[in-house]
């Protein structure tokens, strides 16, 4: 079964690139200058971030449905970001070298299927929960700090 995973859209975040550390704090948003690789995923390219390059720490509704799935959490972009990840039957490293959260919704945002898999083996549990006629689309989180990942739709 053929899938897209994409990444977030860089538009709504431009405006907060290059902003002073003043004015961000008062959006609740933190800048980290990244010291460590791997480490700070970026979820718009989808890839981690290299050492010295600029990150922002801000919160993002993962999943803006109208439903009681609706959800926000703590997710790092990196600063200048403009090419958002968007591949066919491509998992980017990002996802591979992390312990994943896989969480199926409908249509309508109310989760379906949710499992938990190393991301050397995701394919065969995207399979899986695309099989389902039910599931719309599937999120991605980190499982470990739960962070959003991406979006993978069916094709």
């Amino acid at each position: 079964m053929n899938f897209r995973i994409t990444g977030l859209a860089p538009g709504p975040f431009l405006s907060v690139f290059g902003l002073p550390d003043d004015e961000l704090a008062a959006r609740g948003i933190k800048r980290y200058r990244v010291d460590r690789h791997p480490g700070f995923p970026d979820r718009i390219e989808m890839k981690d971030v290299q050492v010295g390059q600029s990150v922002l720490l801000l919160n993002h509704v993962s999943q803006p449905a109208h439903s009681p799935y609706r959800a926000s959490h703590a997710i790092f972009i990196r600063e200048g970001a403009t090419q958002a990840y968007d591949a066919v039957n491509q998992v980017p490293e990002v996802m591979r070298i992390r312990l994943l959260s896989l969480r199926a919704f409908s249509e309508e945002g109310m989760m379906v299927d949710a499992d938990v898999v190393e991301g050397q083996v995701i394919e065969p549990m995207i399979e899986r929960m695309l099989d389902n006629p039910e599931v719309s689309y599937i999120h991605v989180h980190n499982a470990k700090q739960g962070c959003y990942s991406g979006r993978i739709d069916r094709i």
